[in-house]
């Protein structure tokens, strides 16, 4: 079926007071892994691209294009993302392509930039009927601008909301990009105070190191938006890793990527069941 809009999907939980799971696409077998699990957990998702990965292959087009690909020979509910973009061309670019959502991360900016250019990239998306993410207080495991620590004042985000026009807002509430272990321990009642002082809803960035029970609270406190990666690349790679130790003598890449597009379909499905109730 056709993607429909992110709109669709984060409104529905939002008013389900549930969450809306956005797990991140790398390869076309991820892809599959992904849309695969949305079928089998008979639940929506949002399918995410991020501007690093955009790089890795060169273009955004190639990937999202397979991606809409596998995403329409699905009878899944499925939404198409753009992660993390700090270049506001590429944002664009991505509405362009029919993106039901884009994330413009200027959270490197002095506050005022931020402001302006998100503003920009809102009216933009907007005006071609997708909608907006944006982030205010950067999410550790990062250098620079993501330095772990910082958190999002409620009064600022309001202000920010107010002044931006975004529909999702992305909050530094405890999670880390890129954690392997499920440790991260977030500030629930942070995450009340911005749901109560901000008209949008909220996005978790790090979810892979939060653990199951803790991602249940964070969405009852008010987290709507789900993001996880890392979590799920793990699954894929020691499925991958796990077929190659046991046989050195494998070159066939069909033989090691199926195992590994099965272990991340297999955790993909549990955890859309988890984030989306």
């Amino acid at each position: 079926m056709p993607l429909v809009p992110t709109a669709q999907i984060v409104t529905a939980a939002a008013a389900a007071g549930s969450g809306a799971a956005a797990f991140n696409v790398v390869t076309l077998e991820t892809a599959e892994a992904l849309v695969g699990a949305a079928e089998r957990a008979a639940r929506p998702l949002i399918l995410q691209i991020s501007q690093n990965c955009a790089a890795f292959h060169g273009s955004l087009t190639p990937l999202a294009a397979a991606t809409r690909a596998v995403a329409e020979a699905s009878d899944a509910v499925l939404a198409l993302h753009l992660d993390h973009a700090e270049d506001a061309d590429l944002a664009r670019r991505a509405v362009d392509l029919g993106f039901g959502s884009v994330m413009f991360d200027g959270a490197a900016l002095p506050y005022d930039e931020n402001v302006r250019v998100t503003a920009a990239v809102a009216a933009y998306a907007h005006e071609r009927g997708a909608w907006i993410e944006a982030e205010l207080g950067e999410i550790g495991g990062k250098d620079g601008a993501h330095a772990a620590g910082v958190r999002t004042d409620p009064d600022e985000a309001a202000a920010f909301v107010a002044a931006t026009g975004v529909d999702l807002l992305a909050v530094a509430v405890g999670s880390t990009h890129a954690r392997t272990d499920r440790t991260t321990r977030l500030d629930l009642d942070l995450i009340a105070r911005l749901r109560d002082a901000v008209p949008v809803p909220l996005v978790l960035h790090g979810s892979s190191g939060v653990a199951d029970d803790h991602l249940r609270e964070a969405v009852a406190a008010g987290i709507v938006k789900v993001n996880v990666s890392t979590h799920l690349n793990g699954h894929f790679t020691r499925a991958v890793r796990s077929v190659l130790d046991a046989d050195e003598r494998i070159v066939d890449l069909r033989r090691y990527l199926g195992p590994g597009r099965d272990a991340m379909a297999d955790e993909a499905a549990r955890l859309l069941a988890l984030i989306a109730g």
